[in-house]
Parts: C-alpha cells; sequence; structure tokens
C-alpha cells in the first residue's frame, strides 16, 4: 500500500493531531512504517489461526490489543 503523500505539507491536514490520544499518534505512525506493513502481509498471507497473527505481530512491533 503506497499512501498518497501529496498533501503533507498542508498543516490543515494535520488539525486533528492535536486531539489525539498517544496510542492514536502511534497508530498514524505505524500504518505508514513499510516494514510495519510488510511484516503485516507477509504474516497475513500465511492464512494461519488469526491468533498467531495477532500473537506475531503483538511480538514484533511491541503491539497490545485490547479484548
Amino acid at each position: 500500500m503506497i499512501p498518497d503523500a501529496s498533501g503533507w505539507r498542508s498543516s490543515a491536514l494535520y488539525l486533528h493531531v492535536d486531539r489525539l490520544a498517544a496510542s492514536d499518534i502511534a497508530w498514524e505512525w505505524l500504518r505508514r512504517n513499510e516494514a510495519y506493513d510488510h511484516d503485516f502481509d507477509v504474516y497475513s498471507l500465511k492464512k494461519e489461526d488469526p491468533q498467531l497473527l495477532t500473537d506475531r505481530i503483538r511480538q514484533q512491533w511491541g503491539l497490545r490489543f485490547p479484548a
């Protein structure tokens, strides 16, 4: 997935950041990380148990998934 970065200099596009929690900002960073995107694609293509995918992503990237 290649994000559209054409408007990255527009401050209007980032006004919402002031209202984000730390976990929201972390997700905004992570979802733009090519290595995370690659790992997620590799793990999810294996058609394994979804819990195993969750465990692998958690271990690799230090994520926590509530509930």
